[in-house]
């Protein structure tokens, strides 16, 4: 039985800039953070003794014989991707809602991937893990997202991360003193906007268009080197919120679909009530909106924005993790042996594997 550990992200500055449609051509830069808030998968290699061989459980609850017939996409194509043979049981739970802006979709893949390596006995590096999950959400499932949520999810942390042209991706934590870490995850705040929305549903409406908004994508760019010129600076820190209220402004030009009147009044509320500065959380559309206030103004926010769900929450700098492992009873040979006979009936097996149990307890 594993279980990993996978944080859920919040993007600063420069998102967009890590699709690789623009990258690829222009370069890309991202401040982001990982948080305390995560996805956790639970596998395990399943007994040969039922009709399926593959139980997925998420949303829905899935039980497939083979790889193809599974719906959940990540799961299906990561299985093919590690060319699984054995049967799986896996299970998913998350602390925020999926289609939120938070990641999600990506520590599920960074989550599922880790989780199956470790249960073949390998542990894979962080960029392995992020490299990986990149290939299976854009080229095999052939999702519009970008790639800087696998980089969070398996990385953690609060890092510049870098998009070449060439398409290698570079990590750069942010160093800084223990009370400015503190001092700028004081001055955080997220409300849940109640719309949920696909990042593929959003992106796609304007992500083939970014070519023609180079003014926005460079000064977007350009916004992460000043960001983290005020963190590593003794500026006021309130610089940093003034500047995620320009990025703002400047990411709602670039596509109708990236905000809408519903998101705006959260905003508009936020401000009156002493916000400095905020953006939605990933593509847009909706999911979870990150404000930035002076603390002492967090209480009048909360009361302002008191139809919407306050998640407080702190940076994670562990990235993806397998929290928990133990070695479960090996029926290897057993499935080997079934292979063999090209059965693949577990009601015609049971007999057989109950034989063969009974001789291995002897």
């Amino acid at each position: 039985m594993i279980i990993s550990r996978t944080p859920f992200r919040i993007s600063f500055f420069g998102g967009g800039t890590d699709y690789p449609n623009w990258y690829m051509k222009h370069g890309g830069s991202v401040l982001a953070t990982a948080i305390d808030k995560y996805c956790y998968i639970t596998c395990r290699y399943l007994p040969p003794f039922f009709e399926h061989r593959y139980r997925v459980v998420w949303s829905k609850i899935e039980n497939c014989f083979r790889i193809e017939e599974i719906e959940h996409p990540a799961v299906r194509e990561t299985l093919k991707f590690l060319s699984f043979i054995r049967g799986a049981e896996i299970h998913h739970v998350g602390d925020l809602p999926a289609r939120s802006g938070m990641g999600s979709s990506s520590s599920f893949t960074v989550g599922l991937l880790h989780a199956l390596h470790a249960l073949r006995g390998f542990m894979p590096t962080k960029q392995q893990l992020a490299m990986e999950s990149i290939h299976i959400e854009q080229d095999l499932i052939k999702e519009t997202v970008g790639s800087q949520d696998q980089v969070l999810a398996a990385h953690g942390g609060l890092n510049q991360i870098i998009f070449h042209k060439n398409g290698e991706i570079a990590v750069r934590p942010i160093v800084l003193t223990a009370e400015r870490i503190h001092e700028l995850n004081s001055h955080l705040m997220l409300f849940y906007s109640g719309i949920k929305r696909t990042a593929n549903d959003v992106a796609s409406t304007y992500v083939n268009e970014l070519g023609e908004k180079k003014r926005q994508m460079r000064i977007m760019k350009d916004m992460v080197d000043e960001s983290i010129s005020i963190l590593n600076s003794n500026q006021n820190i309130n610089g940093f919120g003034e500047l995620l209220h320009e990025a703002w402004q400047v990411k709602r030009s670039i596509s109708p679909n990236i905000s809408n009147s519903h998101v705006d009044n959260i905003y508009e509320r936020a401000r009156e009530a002493g916000a400095i500065g905020g953006k939605l959380s990933g593509a847009g559309g909706g999911g979870f909106f990150l404000i930035f206030a002076p603390p002492e103004k967090h209480s009048d926010i909360r009361q302002a924005l008191s139809n919407h769900i306050h998640v407080p929450f702190k940076f994670d700098f562990g990235g993806s993790q397998i929290i928990y492992y133990t070695l479960d009873e090996d029926y290897s040979d057993i499935e080997r042996e079934m292979s063999s006979q090209n059965i693949d009936n577990a009601r015609e097996l049971s007999q057989m594997v109950g034989d063969k149990l009974e001789l291995q307890r002897k």
